[in-house]
């Protein structure tokens, strides 16, 4: 008895602890032109393991470097058995990526010992849908210490989900699985929930419930180890309850990840908030994740409204939601809480937003006015939706636009065609209609007519653009009395026409609007002060933030006018006048010949600027404005502007051009001839110099006036 004590006390001590400190060990990780010394039997396996995925195959990925046992070979009809040469258990666990087919004893891996299956694992799919992703799994075969054991692939299913995917099978003492639907339980008592992120991880689908009922769903780039930066889920609208936070896998290797996750009134990285290295100075920004098409611009009781297309939890393009910020003056812009969140009927795409002035919705219910705003349902991009078509949707604030109310018999438009999206709405005083005009498909878009913002009814279609449709009236050359119609898409690509409430006729064709790298998915206010009179615009700026906790910005807000031209009548885009409440330090130049190897500008120094020059190329060949080492050229020869790799035609107008930019860290914005040129352009100034000059080749310049304005900054 004393000496089996004394065994058992040495193999605690001495075998145990030596199991545990010892490394992983690699049974196969399948990366070679063959199976090697693995026998195959059956077609199901092909020659040798996958490159990937498979002819005809859903994307297949979560497996490890570049090959991996995929038995879609020739399809799910084939069927085959891969088994391994005899190995010893040396370790705790068996740990293996597994995906594809879920159905047991048909599409799983074994573990047999004495010829006896002693473990099983497979995939997860068994019904349509599903996923091509490998996951960890992990069998315990501690009590089988010692003994010699094969593993036994299997595909023996023919139908649907009719194959199996493995990958990097190891010996390990530290059990790697990944876990479905693992939830935590926070008491909402702060504001946010803090997100680890890691741009390039695998998307995991996380779901907040309250009261049951799944209030938030999105994917996210989970960080398993270090993150590159935090997001954040505001929660306070639910102070006081229970959430349950879900995540559809959860790796039991990671580091960081869904175990991070935390419950706090402030976020990580916000003391540091609009300083980080790149972060747009005078142009709106999220102050966190994706940002595109701006939405539901309108003014109402002193703030303009913005709403963008927004992916709150990731540095790219995803979990359409719309942002949202107020401003006083269009310059200054304080985020407030997302507004519209995916649901049962999609994510939530571009769409507008307008007032409701005479309850013809019947939605007011004392005298604030109703707030009415309008956004695609995308259908199948939300995993919630299953399956649904795009469909048009409606919303509405009931208290100035701080909080949102989904429409309750949304879709207000069904499927057209499955794409259709971003409806534009206005109303249109001389019909006493609301106008909605919206992408359908290809390069059409259609107008359509309601009477209470709930039915409605399609008009006319209008030929030559994407996505994103804007339709306005403008007078020309500031006459009321003689007023044209402007349509556009997304490119801002624009036709000038009449429209009647129902139809739109163009008097030209397809202009050209701006010749710059980044301009995308504009939209303009409505419900402007009457005061005001103008049709102000802002785009997407699409400006990549490398290595940044946000990405893209919003471009500057420009007035949008109609003059007459020798070529026609032409829009025009030039800065809002608001700009003038940055400017800070001014340099002014005039009457000043500027010969070649001079520079006016060589003791100004700095980052942001607004600047105007108006001058005389004489008998120059050409003349720049260099900025911060980036150089506009004109051309006087070629009467053409350039910058970085962008041109644009610009004759002199009574022999003078005239240059305004806006200059910010990542951006340099462009108009020239009073607004007649639009050439915004995305670059990173961060990293060059903060010198300006002007310079005159072959010959003489005459400036007649030359501004430079340093610029501050509109963040706290």
């Amino acid at each position: 008895m004393n000496s089996l004590l004394t065994c058992f006390v040495w193999m605690l001590l001495c075998v145990i602890p030596a199991m545990a400190a010892a490394g992983d060990i690699l049974i196969a990780d399948f990366e070679g032109d063959t199976y090697g010394d693995w026998q195959a039997a059956g077609q199901a396996f092909g020659p040798g393991p996958a490159r990937g995925t498979l002819p005809s195959q859903m994307q297949v990925s979560g497996f490890k470097g570049k090959g991996l046992v995929n038995t879609f070979y020739q399809g799910d009809g084939t069927t085959g058995t891969l088994t391994s040469p005899a190995f010893k258990i040396e370790r705790n666990f068996i740990n293996f990526l597994i995906g594809g087919g879920g159905h047991s004893g048909q599409t799983c891996m074994n573990l047999l010992a004495d010829g006896k299956v002693v473990r099983t694992a497979a995939g997860p799919n068994t019904a349509p849908g599903g996923s091509e992703q490998l996951d960890w799994q992990s069998w315990n075969v501690s009590e089988l210490a010692g003994q010699t054991v094969r593993i036994e692939i299997i595909d023996q299913h023919t139908g649907g989900w009719g194959h199996i995917n493995v990958d990097h099978i190891v010996q390990s003492n530290t059990r790697h699985q990944v876990i479905a639907n693992k939830e935590r339980i926070f008491d909402l008592q702060k504001k946010y929930l803090n997100f680890p992120v890691k741009t390039g991880a695998a998307n995991r689908l996380v779901r907040l419930f309250i009261d049951k009922q799944c209030v938030r769903e999105f994917q996210i780039e989970i960080a398993p180890e270090e993150p590159d930066f935090w997001v954040y889920l505001d929660v306070s609208e639910f102070a006081g309850k229970q959430g349950i936070l879900q995540i559809d896998r959860y790796d039991s290797a990671w580091k960081t990840g869904f175990d991070a996750v935390t419950h706090a009134d402030t976020f990580p990285g916000q003391d540091t908030l609009y300083r980080e290295a790149l972060r747009p100075q005078f142009h709106f920004s999220s102050r966190r994740g994706w940002l595109n098409d701006t939405n539901g611009m309108v003014y109402y009781k002193g703030r303009y409204h913005l709403f963008y297309q927004h992916n709150p939890y990731g540095w790219n393009w995803g979990n359409m939601t719309w942002g949202h910020a107020v401003s006083t003056d269009m310059v200054r812009w304080q985020e407030r809480p997302d507004a519209l969140h995916p649901d049962a009927l999609g994510t939530i795409y571009s769409g507008s937003a307008v007032v409701d002035h005479n309850n013809t919705s019947g939605l007011q219910m004392d005298d604030e006015k109703t707030l009415v705003a309008f956004y695609t349902s995308a259908g199948g991009n939300n995993p919630l939706s299953q399956g649904k078509p795009f469909t048009q949707s409606m919303a509405y604030s009931r208290d100035g636009g701080k909080t949102w109310t989904k429409y309750e018999h949304n879709p207000v438009i069904d499927k057209i065609i499955d794409g259709s999206r971003d409806p534009r709405v206005f109303w249109h005083k001389p019909t006493n209609k609301w106008i909605m005009i919206l992408w359908i498909d290809g390069s059409t878009l259609s107008i359509f007519n309601s009477s209470d913002l709930k039915t409605w009814h399609r008009q006319s279609d209008v030929d030559g653009f994407f996505e994103c449709p804007e339709l306005f009236e403008l007078p020309v050359d500031g006459n009321p009395a003689n007023a044209r119609w402007v349509v556009y898409g997304a490119s801002g690509d624009y036709k000038i026409g009449r429209f009647d409430g129902t139809r739109f006729v163009p008097d030209t064709g397809l202009l050209k609007f701006e010749y710059g790298n980044c301009f995308y998915a504009s939209q303009t206010f409505n419900d402007m002060p009457p005061s005001d009179g103008r049709r102000v615009q802002m785009g997407w700026a699409r400006i990549n933030m490398p290595e940044m906790p946000f990405n893209q910005m919003i471009l500057f807000p420009v007035t949008l006018t109609l003059r007459t031209t020798p070529d026609g009548i032409r829009m025009f885009t030039e800065p809002i006048r608001e700009i003038e409440s940055l400017h800070q330090q001014h340099w002014q130049k005039t009457n000043l010949t500027v010969k070649p190897g001079d520079n006016p500008l060589a003791d100004i120094k700095g980052e942001l600027f607004h600047i105007l020059a108006e001058f005389n190329p004489q008998d120059a060949q050409s003349c720049s404005l260099v900025i911060r080492d980036t150089p506009i050229v004109y051309d006087a020869a070629k009467q053409q502007l350039t910058c970085l790799d962008k041109s644009a035609p610009l004759a002199p107008i009574d022999g003078k051009i005239r240059i305004e930019v806006l200059v910010d860290r990542m951006s340099i914005e462009i108009f020239a001839n009073n607004g007649l040129i639009y050439m915004p352009l995305g670059v990173n100034l961060t990293l060059r110099s903060d010198s300006l000059q002007f310079r005159a080749s072959q010959g003489d310049i005459l400036v007649e006036k030359l501004d430079v304005y340093q610029l501050k900054s509109i963040w706290p």
